[in-house]
């Protein structure tokens, strides 16, 4: 199974409890520090992942930290939760989820767009109508990033739907055809 489903099944079931406990963004920004801390130190995060490392080793360490950051109950049982079924060191990508889990659900749409260069506002403004459109009218949260290599063009992606309009593709696609004619 891969981490994007395991991050969207952890996400998942953590917004269920959060919204009916009007807990969203304690915990979100909880998760957001814990995420930091196991990224800022390395010994931290490789004890975690070290299948040699007991698990009641693990969860002790856990513990401590737990008593030391004080988060909420809901973060603390998360956390003891992802450590049981070795997915701490995924905490990445479960954030990532869950914080668009929760755009989700309360009726806005994530979409990454990669372009090749920085883009005007204009475009901005026109992109996001376009895509607002395409998902039924919904508010769109976008999320731009730059990749010189895609060469021009933009890749688009909004849930699991990938729009690849970059000229790395187009060319790509071109070879093909020229090699199959």
């Amino acid at each position: 199974m891969s981490v994007e489903t395991i991050a969207r099944r952890y996400a998942s079931a953590l917004a269920d409890v959060v919204i009916n406990s009007g807990e969203k963004e304690t915990v979100q920004n909880e998760l957001k520090t814990w995420e930091e801390m196991l990224n800022a130190n390395q010994d931290l995060h490789n004890a975690f992942h070290n299948p040699a490392i007991a698990h009641n080793s693990k969860e002790k360490v856990l513990e401590t930290l737990i008593q030391k950051s004080n988060p909420s109950k809901t973060t603390a049982n998360f956390l003891r939760v992802l450590l049981r079924n070795n997915r701490l060191t995924e905490i990445d990508a479960i954030n990532e989820k869950f914080d668009s889990v929760l755009a989700e659900r309360s009726g806005i749409i994530s979409a990454s767009v990669i372009s090749s260069r920085e883009l005007s506002e204009a475009e901005k403004t026109d992109l996001r109508a376009n895509l607002a459109k395409l998902t039924g009218g919904n508010e769109i949260k976008v999320d731009y990033k730059i990749d010189k290599d895609i060469i021009g063009g933009a890749i688009t992606r909004v849930g699991s739907t990938v729009y690849d309009g970059s000229v790395k593709t187009q060319l790509e696609i071109l070879k093909d055809k020229m090699i199959k004619s």
